[in-house]
């Protein structure tokens, strides 16, 4: 099976059983997905969700957020990992919103990278999700799955695994393809135990035809 089969066969199968994929964070905003982004570094969704209500009724703009300490924020977050320099970031991130941008997250991308708490991954996200850009975000899930299936082969690092998948998806459909693969990561292809009896793509998936062997 040539790379572009195996891109092809496994794109045709999300966009058919998973077309209207989407982030599992809640979120009603910009604002507020860059927030829930930033706390996702490093913890789950679930957990994030959990905290998130309470932090956004209590500071539900980037003004009221710019406003308070990072001891104050801190008290919201405390259960997501690495509170303190969470904390930190979305202090100053809200008054760089702020003081910059009139409020308002970016839609340039080297604005977003410019704000604290926001890498390539993050900024990525924003992009594709709010501005609906090509942007392939790569957490743990998504380096783990491309790697395993085929899509990328012994991928160094993020970036290269980023610039691999971006090379051979279709422009208009990467940021769907971005939630498919952290979507298949968290549910069918995990980490230690993959479930390859239940897997829609097994028939193009290289650890699959490896071991089937």
């Amino acid at each position: 099976m040539t790379t572009r089969q195996r891109y092809a066969g496994i794109i045709a199968y999300f966009q058919e059983h998973n077309p209207n994929a989407a982030s599992e964070l809640d979120y009603r905003n910009p604002f507020e997905l860059l927030v829930a982004v930033i706390l996702s570094a490093q913890c789950t969704d679930k957990r994030v969700n959990i905290v998130t209500p309470e932090l956004f009724r209590a500071f539900p703009t980037p003004q009221k957020m710019a406003e308070q300490t990072a001891d104050e924020i801190y008290q919201y977050i405390r259960s997501v990992s690495y509170p303190n320099s969470k904390a930190e970031h979305l202090v100053g991130m809200a008054q760089r919103l702020v003081n910059d941008y009139g409020g308002e997250v970016p839609e340039d991308y080297d604005a977003l990278l410019s704000l604290p708490g926001v890498g390539r991954k993050t900024a990525n996200v924003i992009s594709s999700i709010v501005y609906n850009k090509p942007t392939m975000a790569v957490d743990t899930h998504v380096f783990r799955v491309a790697n395993r299936i085929g899509l990328t082969h012994n991928s160094p690092n993020p970036l290269a695994t980023e610039r691999t998948l971006t090379a051979n998806i279709p422009a208009e459909l990467i940021p769907r393809a971005h939630h498919w693969l952290i979507l298949h990561g968290r549910y069918v292809c995990t980490a230690r135990n993959p479930k390859c009896g239940e897997c829609g793509i097994r028939d193009f998936c290289e650890h699959f035809a490896k071991n089937k062997a």
